[in-house]
């Protein structure tokens, strides 16, 4: 399960990311050296007018002018919030579906802050606005760092697969059986975030705290919205209804992108890690699933991402090889034959006892075990 420390719980984190975590700083008398990230200070002027602020950092917090004025004669760096923005460049925590999704229920999709930050990106990912540029980038830092927080000591397995994968198919239903059973073995499962097999495998993950009848009845009435084409606000309020009559589910990740905005994020991922560089996205899902991997069918961005996986651990450039498993074999040997490849590319290294090719997915939770023992 996904760590339940709060972020800036650790002695050597000097980030601040809510008034809690503010008002308990605060009574000792200095803010000095703090990071604040996109906290609202500004019933908090008293407290800022009385405290020393020296060398701290305030991104994205909003204060009233007598409060900026003193933490800046302090020598306080203040980057204050950006108006117009339909995101926030300094959040300190990942999204959760709520808030991707606010809005949904009376004005459809393209009234939430998912479709219009997209929007956003069409308009300026091409303009050259160094501006622009340097937002997303400053976004994409600060949700890194915000799931690397959330992460800390948690296990993680990915489970990637296509966007393509409907739901109402055997195959989605399998990819859901797989995320509960990893999530049942006290993992915790990442996926890119988006539809299809990524939304089945984090639709499991929330379903292993409920009685298994509960995903069966969860797919049937997922079922009557089988994609997000031709209406992902009918696709989303779906999930949303599961959500609402299946409370409290088991945490899981999603790592999407605004690069594939036309992909929606699912509503099933309690945190969402949600990128506008997809190149940043892909290495920190891979390189974030310390406990392996499991690559269902999927066509190009599958086939990119496994061998993306596979190169750190040819080269072990970050320590031991994790397992892969690869499953379908007729797809992975025959339609993209991409299981050869990786099984040249790893004889006689460390990494040949590390990956493993299974007919279907229900074999897939074994045989990551089996590798992880190896």
């Amino acid at each position: 399960m996904v760590n339940g420390e709060q972020p800036g719980a650790h002695g050597q984190d000097r980030e601040i990311e809510s008034l809690d975590e503010f008002d308990r700083t605060a009574r000792g008398g200095t803010l000095g050296g703090y990071r604040l990230q996109s906290v609202d200070l500004t019933a908090r002027t008293s407290v800022l007018l009385r405290v020393d602020t020296g060398g701290a950092v305030f991104l994205g917090c909003p204060m009233e002018p007598a409060a900026t004025a003193k933490v800046r004669a302090d020598g306080a760096l203040v980057f204050p919030p950006v108006p117009g923005l339909p995101f926030n460049p300094y959040r300190g925590l990942l999204y959760t579906p709520g808030q991707l999704f606010e809005g949904l229920a009376d004005g459809g999709y393209e009234a939430t802050p998912d479709a219009r930050a997209y929007a956003w990106f069409q308009r300026t990912k091409a303009d050259g606005d160094i501006f622009a540029s340097m937002l997303r980038s400053i976004h994409d830092d600060a949700i890194s760092d915000a799931l690397d927080e959330l992460l800390t000591g948690t296990r993680v397995v990915g489970v990637m697969g296509g966007h393509a994968m409907a739901r109402g198919t055997d195959a989605y239903a399998g990819a859901a059986r797989l995320g509960r059973s990893l999530t049942r073995t006290g993992l915790t499962v990442a996926t890119g975030g988006g539809p299809g097999a990524m939304e089945a495998a984090n639709l499991g993950a929330y379903s292993a705290p409920h009685h298994d009848a509960m995903l069966d009845e969860a797919l049937e009435l997922l079922a009557k919205a089988p994609s997000f084409v031709p209406s992902v606000s009918d696709w989303a309020r779906a999930a949303f209804e599961i959500r609402s009559r299946w409370p409290e589910g088991s945490d899981s990740i999603g790592i999407p992108t605004w690069f594939y905005g036309h992909e929606p994020p699912n509503a099933f991922a309690a945190h969402i890690a949600k990128y506008f560089a997809n190149a940043t996205r892909e290495d920190g899902l891979l390189a974030r699933c310390d406990a392996g991997v499991i690559f269902l069918p999927g066509a190009a961005g599958t086939v990119q991402e496994i061998f993306d996986n596979a190169t750190p651990n040819y080269y072990e450039s970050r320590g031991e090889p994790t397992p892969m498993v690869l499953v379908d074999r007729v797809h992975w040997t025959e339609t993209l034959p991409t299981w050869p490849l990786l099984r040249s590319l790893a004889r006689g290294r460390s990494m040949e006892s590390r990956i493993a090719l299974v007919d279907t997915v229900d074999e897939a939770p074994a045989a990551l075990a089996r590798l992880t023992a190896a």
